[in-house]
């Protein structure tokens, strides 16, 4: 597959290396012939030197057989105006930009841009890291508003449906890991020791959420 990545910073320097080493053939955009430099003499792809949303720099790059299109300069705006464009204009079908508003980065998405927002991603990163497994996100939504987790069950809660448990921790259960295979639960689905269980919850009440799925069931009167 063709791919046309716009800013060849870091990021995208490294996105165009491990894109090659997949197989897969690569232009970059960048408006500083210097930025080049950090792709080195192994890359074996295109350099156009212009800014990403302009049609021709573009069209040299060859974006209309591309496959796939990244905007991850250091600029907003140009990231998603590029974005749009090779959406837009060039029916590119898998497009993605990079933004550091996360704000931004939610309407970019009801427009139909995926996006990675840079700043909230970090931050769950370090998170799982730092913090004891479980109690950090695995996923959230651009917004912020919406978490996917792993919950640190109590060992109680095995023999207990995912109804009670959503009840319970006021959360959604999303998929359950059991013996190395992701499963679709139901309501009635009874919990298996060893399983490991992702919930989607409000980002608000994380902790509450993780704080009743650590301890035993209450038993209600």
């Amino acid at each position: 597959m063709h791919v046309v990545i716009m800013g060849c910073g870091r990021v995208g320097a490294s996105l165009a290396a491990a894109l090659e080493r997949l197989g897969h053939d690569v232009a970059v955009i960048d408006k500083d012939p210097e930025a080049f430099r950090r792709l080195g003499p192994q890359f074996h792809g295109r350099q156009v030197l212009g800014v990403g949303f302009d049609r021709d720099v573009l069209v040299e790059a060859g974006i209309e057989r591309a496959g796939a299109f990244a905007a991850v300069s250091s600029g907003d705006n140009s990231n998603i105006i590029s974005a749009r464009v090779a959406r837009e204009t060039f029916g590119v079908d898998h497009v993605v930009a990079r933004i550091y508003d996360s704000k931004r980065a939610a309407v970019y998405e009801r427009l139909g841009i995926p996006t990675v927002a840079t700043v909230p991603w970090t931050t769950d990163r370090f998170l799982r890291t730092l913090l004891p497994e479980g109690t950090a996100t695995s996923w959230r939504d651009p917004t912020g508003s919406v978490a996917l987790l792993q919950l640190p069950l109590h060992e109680d809660w095995v023999g207990r449906s995912v109804r009670d448990l959503e009840r319970a921790a006021d959360c959604r259960v999303a998929f359950l890991m059991r013996f190395g295979t992701g499963i679709l639960p139901e309501s009635r689905t009874v919990l298996q020791a060893d399983d490991v269980v992702y919930a989607s919850a409000l980002s608000g009440t994380i902790t509450d959420v993780t704080s009743v799925a650590s301890r035993p069931p209450q038993e209600e009167n």
